[in-house]
C-alpha cells in the first residue's frame, strides 16, 4: 500500500522555516504535483521585519496553490490581483507563459500571527504550458465538505468522492483537506493513479506505519489506502494523472529546458512584468549552481 515515505526537509526561508517535501530526490512527482512545502508552524510577533516577507518573484508552466491552516498572507500579482488568503480558502494562481507575485505577512506585521499552512505547485500539461497566467480565489464556503465517521474534509481542488471544487484544473488531480478525531478511519479510493498523504498536524497510522507531522506517504497505484488517527490529526491527500518528466530550477517549472533558460533570461533582463501594487522591489535571479566535478579530473 505504501510505496515510498518522504520525510519533509526543514529550510530556513530568513524568518520562518519551511518543509521541503516535493522534489524529493527519489520521487520528483505526485501526479502533476512538482513542489509541496509546509510553511511553518511559525509564530509572528507585532512588527516583524518586511525581510520576512516574500517578495516580488517570477514563475512559468505551472499553477501554485496555497492553503492556510492558520494565519494570514497578503497576494498581489502581475495580473492585478490583491487578495488576503486565510484558513481553508484558496488562492489559485495560474502561471502559464509568465507570471510574478508577493506573498506578504502584513497582518502579522501590524498585530501578530501564527502561520501554518502548505504551498504546492502543479506542473501545467504541456498544451497549457505558455497559457496565459490568470488567478481565481475561493472562500472556504465555496469549496465541497463533508464530514463523516469523525472525519471533516474539503475538497480544495480536483474531484474526488463523487465532488468537484470550482477551481479550473488543467490536468486530472486532485487535494483534499482531512481533519480526524481520534481513531477515526478515512479509505482513499483508487480513483487516481498517483496518490500520497501528507501529515500536517498529529500523528496517523497507514498500513500499519505511523506517521507524524513531516512526512508523506506516497501510496501504490490501483490500491484503496486507509488512514487512521492515533490522537487529533490532520491530513492532506493529493495525486492524480502523471503529465512526464519536468525541470524546475528555482521558480520555474517547463518540460523544456530551454524554456527555463529563456524565463531566467528575462527575469535577468527585467522582461517580466512585477505586481502593479508591489513593484519597488524583488528577488534577483540566483546564481546558477557550479557544474559538477568531472568524474575523470
Amino acid at each position: 500500500m505504501i510505496q515510498l515515505v518522504i520525510p519533509a526537509r526543514r529550510r530556513d526561508l530568513g524568518g520562518f522555516e519551511v518543509g521541503r517535501v516535493l522534489p524529493a530526490p527519489l520521487h520528483r512527482m505526485v501526479g502533476p504535483f512538482i513542489f509541496f512545502d509546509h510553511m511553518g508552524p511559525a509564530d509572528f510577533p507585532p512588527g516583524i521585519a518586511r525581510s520576512v516577507d516574500v517578495r516580488p518573484h517570477p514563475h512559468i508552466g505551472l499553477s501554485t496553490v496555497t492553503y492556510l491552516l492558520d494565519g494570514e498572507i497578503m497576494h498581489r500579482d502581475s495580473v492585478g490581483s490583491e487578495q488576503a488568503i486565510r484558513p481553508g480558502e484558496v488562492n489559485w494562481m495560474t502561471a502559464g507563459r509568465g507570471i510574478t507575485h508577493s506573498e506578504r505577512f502584513e497582518k502579522a506585521r501590524a498585530q501578530g500571527d501564527r502561520l501554518d499552512g502548505l504551498q504546492a505547485w502543479v506542473a501545467l500539461p504541456e498544451s497549457a504550458e505558455e497559457s496565459e497566467p490568470g488567478f481565481a480565489h475561493f472562500d472556504a464556503a465555496a469549496l465541497p465538505a463533508f464530514a463523516e465517521g469523525g472525519v471533516r474534509g474539503r475538497l480544495i481542488a480536483g474531484t474526488a468522492l463523487g465532488l468537484a471544487a470550482p477551481v479550473a484544473v488543467a490536468s486530472p488531480l486532485f487535494y483534499l483537506h482531512l481533519d480526524l478525531d481520534d481513531g477515526a478511519r478515512f479509505a482513499l479510493p483508487p480513483d487516481h493513479p498517483e496518490r500520497a498523504f501528507y501529515v500536517a498536524r498529529g500523528e496517523v497510522e497507514i498500513d500499519g506505519q505511523r506517521f507524524g507531522v513531516g512526512q508523506m506517504a506516497v501510496l501504490t497505484p490501483g490500491r484503496s489506502a486507509d488512514v487512521t488517527a492515533r490522537g487529533p490529526a490532520t491530513v492532506m491527500a493529493l495525486g492524480g494523472e502523471a503529465i512526464g518528466p519536468r525541470f524546475i530550477e528555482w521558480n520555474f517549472v517547463s518540460s523544456r529546458k530551454e524554456r527555463i533558460e529563456q524565463a531566467k533570461a528575462d527575469w535577468r533582463g527585467g522582461r517580466m512584468k512585477l505586481p502593479d501594487l508591489d513593484n519597488g522591489e524583488f528577488i534577483p535571479l540566483p546564481p546558477d549552481p557550479p557544474p559538477p566535478a568531472n568524474p575523470m579530473s
